[in-house]
């Protein structure tokens, strides 16, 4: 049984002498099947990819995400359950989110806006097969070349995130990679924004809720100097306090005299008459400043009172504040050390030799496929023959 014509019937008659031409056009009747599914599309194949298909130059470009500290944790076995428990990502969501906007709609408008992305995919002499098409291509139609153009691929062992880039120029493969480089950084610079806003926004309103507030109080206490005419009215009364306490000594004193010269003198005496009016004199000025004291009304008890309790809660709003600026502080330093930077491992390349296609893989690809299908096909003829006899 002949492979090469499994679906026509072995002729196992002599072949008669016949013409060049007739014995090769019955050799090529023989053997259609695997001319037409492997030779002729293998050949179709060949012609294009060595005759017309245009070189294509790929530009290479490494880079990382880290944190301020340097560090970048992988999030692959230990790491990741690790990294799970603790609740630490060491930057790598923010890798990916990179990662994942520099194949996104976003980076390519950018790229078809600044860079000319539409014109660089449709220089003239590039085949037809491989050049972007239409000119003026939809968003849609533009990422979906776009993607098969461009490949940014992170690693999550390493952290790190290839990005190449194919063109038919090999200062476009280059521009491009500096291009998406560019579109990294400042990526990663709104993610560093975000993320200081984020964390320092609770802290500065807690800050100026606790300033307001203590500004308040502070303006009740000078209200309140203002009403009471007393710039202090706790030190006024330790003064006062004092003078009582001096006037209750002269008039203890002053009533000790009396009584030791009324046993001497009588009390018609114009001397004991002189101090007893002494002695009255200051029992009136220590009820008139007691008065003033700790009596009703415009008492220096009152003001006392009334300003310890403005005392109390400006003492409060203050450590208050103290407390919201430390923690501002303290949120504007962790801010700092959770920012992100983009480092540069691998800066793009300019290509020098075209790479792609892969010619020789592509066509030695095409061969095995189209003889696996020949040979399956070939399989099943046989099958249906060897049923039918």
């Amino acid at each position: 049984m002949n492979m090469h014509g499994f679906m026509t019937p072995a002729d196992d008659t002599e072949v008669r002498e016949t013409s060049p031409i007739e014995r090769a056009r019955a050799w090529i009747m023989e053997r259609r099947w695997f001319l037409g599914i492997v030779v002729l599309p293998t050949l179709l194949v060949a012609l294009y990819l060595f005759t017309y298909a245009s070189d294509q130059y790929e530009s290479e470009a490494h880079f990382l995400v880290r944190t301020s500290s340097g560090s970048v944790a992988p999030t692959a076995g230990v790491s990741a359950v690790i990294g799970m428990v603790t609740g630490t990502s060491g930057g790598n969501n923010e890798a990916m989110s990179v990662a994942d906007y520099l194949v996104s709609h976003d980076a390519v408008d950018r790229l078809r806006r600044e860079d000319n992305l539409v014109e660089r995919f449709r220089r003239p002499g590039v085949d037809i097969l491989s050049r972007l098409m239409p000119a003026n291509p939809t968003p849609e139609r533009l990422l979906r070349y776009y993607e098969k153009q461009v490949s940014v691929k992170y690693h999550t062992d390493t952290g790190i995130t290839v990005v190449k880039v194919h063109s038919f120029n090999p200062d476009d493969s280059y521009t491009i990679a500096r291009k998406l480089l560019q579109i990294g950084e400042e990526r990663v610079n709104v993610l560093n924004q975000r993320s200081y806003n984020d964390a320092i926004e609770n802290a500065r309103r807690q800050l100026a809720d606790a300033e307001a507030a203590l500004a308040v109080s502070n303006s009740q206490m000078t209200a309140f100097r203002r009403t009471h005419g007393d710039i202090d009215p706790q030190a006024t009364g330790q003064a006062q306090l004092g003078l009582v306490s001096g006037l209750q000594a002269q008039v203890s004193q002053a009533r000790a005299q009396l009584n030791a010269m009324g046993g001497m003198i009588s009390s018609s005496s114009p001397q004991y008459k002189a101090l007893a009016a002494h002695v009255e004199a200051l029992q009136a000025q220590l009820n008139a400043q007691s008065g003033r004291l700790a009596g009703s009304g415009s008492a220096i008890a009152n003001d006392i009172s009334g300003y310890q309790g403005l005392e109390l809660r400006r003492s409060f709003l203050a450590k208050r504040y103290e407390a919201a600026a430390s923690g501002l502080e303290r949120a504007l330093q962790q801010a700092q050390q959770q920012q992100l930077y983009l480092v540069r491992v691998v800066d793009a390349n300019m290509p020098v030799k075209a790479l792609f296609p892969e010619r020789w893989r592509i066509l030695l690809t095409v061969v095995i496929s189209l003889l696996l299908v020949y040979s399956i096909g070939w399989l099943i003829a046989a099958g249906v023959r060897e049923h039918a006899a």
